[in-house]
């Protein structure tokens, strides 16, 4: 389902997070919903109250659809090529998205920096840094554990440290090419 243009009833009762401001909010069987987006595990839905909510791809059976894992699965053993793990972490965040804006939260420009290192007893530590493309932005701490999610899933993975940071601001140059085409702006 990527969107849909008539309003649901929800099967089941179900928890949402308020789109901007992340508070949770509870969805009552019943309740007329629209889904405006379906990308990375998650839906982005319309109430009937008019309020953006963000619904976990755990809760896709509230929908009627078929539940989705939090984390897309990876390979079962740790990637052994120079290279390979990063790899397999940016995959990772490119299946992140922002729930308001229908492009992963690396084409948007969002993570300023990602690391892998060794850790000396085996494995690997991953630091990400990443901004929200507004400060008054309630979702950081719904990005930032669905980032942690994502990456932990990542074979080989021990360790990841995921900070939220707002300097340098965010501003519409940091998206990729790609990702302005995909929103018409170029």
């Amino acid at each position: 389902m990527q969107k849909s243009d008539q309003p649901i009833a929800l099967l089941r009762d179900c928890e949402a997070v308020l789109i901007p401001s992340g508070e949770k909010l509870k969805l009552v069987a019943g309740a007329r919903i629209q889904v405006t987006q379906s990308l990375g595990g998650s839906f982005t839905i319309l109430t009937d109250r008019g309020s953006m909510a963000r619904i976990s791809g755990k809760d896709a059976d509230a929908l009627g659809l078929e539940r989705s894992p939090e984390t897309p699965a990876t390979s079962v053993s740790a990637p052994e090529a120079p290279g390979a793990l990063e790899k397999l972490v940016w995959d990772q965040l490119r299946s992140c998205f922002d729930p308001e804006i229908p492009v992963n939260i690396v084409d948007l420009g969002l993570v300023y920096r990602c690391q892998v290192m060794p850790l000396p007893r085996g494995g690997s530590r991953v630091e990400i840094r990443f901004t929200l493309t507004a400060p008054g932005c309630g979702m950081g701490q719904v990005l930032r554990e669905d980032i942690k999610n994502r990456v932990s899933s990542v074979p080989g993975v021990r360790e990841v440290d995921v900070e939220l940071i707002w300097d340098p601001p965010w501003n519409q140059s940091r998206m990729s090419r790609e990702a302005k085409v995909d929103l018409g702006m170029e």
